[in-house]
């Protein structure tokens, strides 16, 4: 009987170990094999390749280019962004957007089932105490505080991803967050892929091909506001309440 729970915490450990080992396999196998194809020069180059190939095969170029975007983000590899102008250029606006979104919402689901699975038992047993308050605040919070990191661009996406992994949030209420929290920003770079005439063009001056540095600037500055805002109306709401109990309680006493 003593022996069957230290059993399954070495298999639970086994386990973790395979699934981290064959994640770190393929992120190596993809970043060496695959890493200097998904630039905008190497793409670029294969123009005329890409737009033939879609023409002949437009079912299979969906799907692989879905799997694609969901294994470079569930992985964490590099050229999520790069990615993301390219299916706009390939696809138009409106296929490419819908593909984007549906597959970074994928592919971030992934990463954080990852982190969940290899790191969060072991994070809870080591700081579960100096957790507690923090993981309870996160079950009534959690949505909110999700959807404004997804908000701001500065927040690089592979943290939330990972460290929203090692809190109490449900998997379908970070999907669905995330899904709504990412569509402003995937509508930019989409739109910016879009409005290029060629992969050239825009591997030369990349997302700068659409937007000027000042636009980018405001752009990026209305992203941040934008994901501000909401934490300004909550703390205004609290304290408004918070403004309403207190005389109440005053005159309660009073009485």
């Amino acid at each position: 009987m003593t022996q069957e729970p230290e059993q399954q915490a070495s298999s639970g450990i086994a386990k973790k170990l395979v699934v981290l080992l064959v994640v770190a396999g393929l992120i190596v196998i993809a970043y060496t094999q695959f890493g200097s194809a998904l630039t905008l020069e190497s793409l670029a180059q294969q123009e005329s390749q890409l737009i033939s190939f879609q023409k002949e095969n437009p079912v299979l170029v969906y799907g692989v280019a879905f799997l694609i975007y969901v294994l470079v983000t569930g992985l964490s590899l590099p050229g999520a962004a790069v990615l993301t102008l390219v299916f706009g250029w390939y696809f138009g606006l409106l296929r490419g957007f819908l593909l984007v979104s549906f597959a970074s919402t994928a592919g971030a689901t992934l990463a954080f089932l990852l982190s969940r699975f290899l790191f969060r038992n072991a994070i809870q047993k080591r700081f579960g105490e100096r957790l507690a308050s923090f993981n309870q605040a996160l079950e009534k919070e959690g949505p909110f505080f999700l959807f404004t990191l997804r908000l701001i661009p500065a927040v690089p996406f592979f943290v939330i991803n990972a460290v929203m992994g090692l809190t109490p949030i449900r998997t379908i209420t970070f999907w669905w967050v995330s899904q709504l929290g990412m569509l402003a920003g995937t509508f930019v770079y989409v739109y910016a892929g879009s409005s290029v005439p060629n992969l050239q063009t825009l591997a030369e001056k990349g997302i700068n091909a659409v937007f000027t540095p000042s636009q980018l600037t405001q752009i990026i500055v209305a992203f941040v506001l934008l994901g501000i805002f909401p934490l300004i109306v909550r703390f205004t709401m609290k304290f408004l309440n918070r403004s309403k109990v207190q005389p109440e309680t005053e005159n309660g006493a009073v009485t």
